[in-house]
């Protein structure tokens, strides 16, 4: 077996664009999340849990979609519906091609509480992201970025038993 030879050391630039990034995926979500609630009482989870079910057909996905889509664990976001279901923004009902999963279903109290914070969240993103990428290309920010992770091909809203 013939030893891989090591890799070139990142340039100056290189390595502060990897610093950037590495501090970016820890502080973003935190500044969106931060705005959220102050503005709207609402976690950034919450929020993404009624987009994400805003997006998909018929307002429904299976929970185990909406935890991966909200790169949650299953047990986090049976909590996080939980919470929402007792807000009146989603209930949960059993799936009717599989008895062991369940569905979300987006009501229409979690579509109105969407819409409310919308235009609060989408200042936010303006503010943090938009505001600081200047005149860069963003179709190809958006490819290099979908490109790191790996999910070129992901699907908008997955399909599963609710499609």
């Amino acid at each position: 077996m013939s030893a891989t030879p090591a890799p070139p050391p990142l340039s100056s630039e290189e390595e502060a664009v990897m610093r950037a990034l590495g501090r970016l995926m820890l502080v973003l979500p935190r500044l969106l999340d931060a705005d959220l609630e102050r503005e709207q009482r609402m976690s950034l989870s919450e929020y993404q849990v009624l987009r994400h079910l805003s997006e998909s057909r018929r307002g429904i996905m299976r929970m185990s979609e909406l935890a991966a889509a909200c790169d949650m664990s299953l047990s986090g976001m049976t909590r996080l519906a939980g919470k929402l279901e007792s807000q009146g923004h989603l209930k949960r009902i059993p799936c009717e091609s599989d008895g062991r999963g369940s569905n979300a279903v987006l009501t229409d109290a979690g579509l109105n509480r969407l819409r409310e914070a919308w235009p609060d969240h989408l200042a936010s993103v303006r503010r943090h992201i938009f505001d600081h990428l200047g005149d860069l290309d963003l179709p190809t920010v958006a490819r290099a970025l979908t490109a790191m992770t790996g999910h070129e091909d992901c699907p908008a809203a997955p399909a599963g038993c609710a499609g």
